[in-house]
């Protein structure tokens, strides 16, 4: 749903401007120095980028879900490390908290992320608690009117630099499942929580990833997202729901790139006398491509504006993630063939996001366990088509 068309069409061409003459032009610079300058972190900010999702109310702009597919397909036609700075803050970060936070969580925290003051990291995965997030080991302990937490976090997106950590850990061992799970919003500087140094990746180089150590961590019982117990699990799958249209609408963006990338270098090189671009099989890897990406975001629009309709999007939202995941890694793999030995060499923008993408098919769930929601969904929908009545097929 697009609330006001021209509004849109504004802030679209102001990120296009951004991702031209301020993104585009440093990509290299920061693939090869892992840092992405303050002052284009204070551009983001200037601009809004940290608040897009969040409420209005709270200093945001309140994007609905379309609105900010729309947006993500723009900025991440840049280093995809760009939108990770902000992205955490204007999604996966906030989304939680808009959605389960109390009253004063809301009032303390939103508008100090939106403005990018605080930077935002959630903080679920482990060890041994990937796909399987339910078997997460991270305790909260109750101890009067305080909870002790222990455990340790790995691969969570800007834990290096984060302000304001939204922690999952299991208060009630008692009970077993997602049910026993809570979150917390803690700030950094909170004694026993500290974070380790960025780690070093395939590629998002100027993203920093990294663990998070809970020890003997002494946080008041205020601190729980929502104020209840428990919830926690419910509040994360809120979150990725709407995360993973988000991912998806990041996916189509590089893809949007590749393609314009391909055309180019297809047309200005040269083999046989001929622009490769004039051979067929060239042309089939351009056409794949073209056709793929505006599936995928097709779908991912389709999508959001179901969700804003207030439906259940759970199956499509992983149907949208896998589908343009999977989309963007060919696409990018097509786009290192045809710029041939070129697009192995580093100085290329075919190999830079070829390392970039291939993330996309791993995290907010990976592609298996995607493939298990759908089919599982899927199933359910025509056991329970069956129990009302005779079906068609």
């Amino acid at each position: 749903m697009i609330t006001d068309p021209q509004r849109m069409q504004d802030l679209l061409a102001e990120l296009r401007r951004f991702v031209l003459q301020t993104c585009i032009p440093l990509e290299a610079q920061i693939d090869r120095e892992d840092v992405i300058p303050e002052p284009v972190v204070d551009g983001m900010r200037a601009l809004g980028l940290f608040g897009h999702s969040i409420p209005r109310e709270y200093g945001g702009g309140g994007l609905t879900s379309e609105e900010l597919s729309l947006v993500n397909i723009e900025v991440s036609q840049a280093a995809t490390v760009f939108r990770a700075r902000f992205g955490g803050n204007t999604g996966i970060a906030s989304e939680s908290l808009i959605a389960d936070g109390t009253p004063d969580q809301k009032q303390r925290y939103l508008p100090r992320l939106a403005s990018g003051e605080l930077t935002g990291c959630f903080a679920l995965t482990e060890p041994e608690a990937g796909s399987d997030a339910t078997s997460l080991r991270t305790t909260a302990v109750r101890d009067g009117d305080h909870y002790v937490l222990n455990g340790a976090k790995c691969f969570i997106t800007n834990a290096p630099i984060a302000d304001l950590f939204t922690v999952f850990a299991r208060s009630e061992p008692d009970i077993a499942g997602a049910h026993g799970i809570s979150a917390f919003l803690i700030e950094r500087g909170t004694p026993g929580l500290s974070t380790g140094e960025p780690e070093r990746k395939m590629g998002q180089h100027g993203s920093p990833v990294g663990d998070v150590y809970l020890r003997d961590c002494r946080v008041p019982a205020s601190a729980i997202l929502g104020g209840e117990p428990g919830r926690g699990f419910r509040s994360a799958m809120k979150a990725l729901n709407k995360q993973r249209i988000n991912l998806a609408g990041l996916c189509v963006g590089p893809a949007i790139r590749l393609v314009d990338e391909m055309v180019r270098y297809a047309a200005q090189r040269q083999q046989g006398g001929r622009a490769i671009a004039d051979y067929q099989l060239v042309q089939q890897m351009i056409a794949d491509s073209n056709t793929e990406l505006h599936a995928a975001r097709a779908l991912v629009l389709e999508t959001a504006r179901k969700r804003d309709a207030g439906e259940d999007v759970t199956m499509e939202a992983s149907m949208c993630k896998m589908f343009a995941s999977e989309m963007c890694g060919r696409v990018a793999d097509r786009a290192v063939q045809v710029f041939g030995g070129s697009g192995y060499m580093a100085r290329t923008v075919a190999e830079r996001f070829y390392r970039d993408v291939r993330v996309f098919r791993l995290y907010e769930g990976t592609t298996q366990i995607h493939q298990l929601n759908i089919a599982k969904r899927t199933l359910a929908a025509r056991a329970a088509a069956l129990a009302d009545g005779p079906v068609g097929r």
